[in-house]
C-alpha cells in the first residue's frame, strides 16, 4: 500500500493544500487545476487506491456523505452539488487515491469538461 501519495501527504498535513474541511475521516481541498468556478476534491484520510480495493460500505459512506455538512461549514455557496469519481488511470484519475470531485458554478456537459 503506498500511503506516500500525493493526497495521504495532503490528509497528513505534510503537503501544501487549500483546506476547505477537515475531520478525522476526510479531508476537503480546492483542485490546483479547477474544472468549474467550484472545483473541491473530498479525500478519504485512509489510503485506498480504487473503489475496488474496498468493500467497506461504513467506509465508503463516511467518505462520500459529507458533502452537505462541509460545503455550509467551509462557506461554498457556488452551486457545487455535482459530484464525479474518477475510478483507476481509464477514467481520468491521476492520483491513485480515491477522491471525489465536487464541481458547481456552471452548467456541466457530457462528455465532462
Amino acid at each position: 500500500m503506498n500511503t506516500d501519495c500525493l493526497f495521504c501527504r495532503i490528509a497528513r498535513g505534510e503537503a501544501k493544500a487549500d483546506v476547505v474541511y477537515r475531520t478525522p475521516t476526510l479531508v476537503a481541498i480546492r483542485d490546483i487545476n479547477p474544472q468549474a468556478p467550484t472545483h473541491v476534491l473530498v479525500i478519504p484520510t485512509e489510503h485506498v487506491e480504487t473503489l475496488g480495493d474496498t468493500a467497506d460500505a461504513e467506509f465508503l459512506g463516511a467518505c462520500w456523505s459529507p458533502p452537505a455538512r462541509w460545503r455550509a461549514a467551509s462557506g461554498l455557496t457556488c452551486g457545487a452539488t455535482g459530484w464525479w469519481i474518477n475510478n483507476k488511470a481509464e477514467s481520468g484519475q491521476t492520483v491513485p487515491h480515491i477522491h471525489l470531485h465536487v464541481l458547481g458554478g456552471r452548467a456541466m456537459k457530457w462528455p465532462p469538461g
